[in-house]
């Protein structure tokens, strides 16, 4: 469903991402960790389109997107979350998941017709607010929301552009305990053919969501298996109990 293969990236002599590759079958979860400065967000910024790697390939659904811009990406069914709020504020959750629906499925706007009371597009915004935990905040006004709560409607906007494969960046970053529990839990509730790559910083969240791990060390991939195997890794033990600096 997502396959990576070869992809690199630099900035001037600093090659952020350097050969990396992996794939993702239908319905997998993945996992990409590593420190600070490893290449993550470098990486997602490539999937996505925001950047243009230098060499490599990236293809979905077997088809190859290095040459397609982030809409068209979008279209063919790569979705992403980012580490920081993008909501629509001053408008409810329900319209939020109501106009990136109507926006996604090409619904008309004009002064006789409001795509967003579409009965088909009302029925699935309330399916993803419940899929993210949103029921009984679905009229709450985005600015309205705790920090947490904007965390999963930001994952609830993802869904609304139906992805097939859906990027998580970071979504249990800066809230506690409770919510990483509620963000696990869904994950968990989450259709079992979305295939999802998740960057994240949490172990213990990364260990109990994951099918499979992949860990960046320097733009490099330097473990890909199993979280069991991740579990046991010394040398994944070795980049985590190390010192790091900067963010790529």
């Amino acid at each position: 469903m997502l396959e990576v293969v070869e992809l690199s990236k630099a900035f001037g002599a600093l090659r952020v991402t350097n050969n990396v590759s992996f794939r993702l079958e239908k319905g997998e979860r993945r996992v990409v960790l590593g420190p600070n400065g490893a290449g993550k967000t470098t990486l997602f910024n490539l999937l996505t389109g925001e950047l243009s790697p230098d060499s490599g390939r990236i293809n979905i659904d077997g088809v190859t997107v290095n040459q397609m811009l982030p809409n068209e990406r979008v279209r063919l069914g790569l979705g992403r979350s980012f580490q920081k709020n993008n909501l629509f504020d001053g408008l409810t959750v329900g319209e939020s998941l109501r106009l990136a629906l109507a926006i996604k499925r090409q619904k008309t706007f004009s002064l006789w017709r409001d795509g967003t009371r579409d009965a088909g597009i009302v029925e699935r915004a309330e399916e993803i607010a419940g899929m993210v935990g949103l029921t009984s905040q679905i009229d709450v006004s985005c600015d309205a929301l705790s920090y947490g709560a904007r965390r999963q409607l930001e994952v609830g906007l993802a869904l609304a552009s139906e992805p097939k494969v859906l990027l998580m960046d970071e979504p249990t970053s800066g809230v506690g305990p409770d919510m990483t529990d509620a963000f696990t839990a869904m994950v968990g509730g989450l259709p079992r053919d979305l295939t999802i790559l998740i960057i994240e910083h949490d172990l213990d969240v990364a260990f109990d969501i994951a099918d499979s791990v992949t860990v960046l060390n320097f733009g490099k991939v330097v473990f890909d298996g199993t979280p069991e195997a991740a579990r046991t890794s010394r040398e994944v033990r070795e980049i985590y109990l190390g010192d790091w600096a900067g963010d790529a």
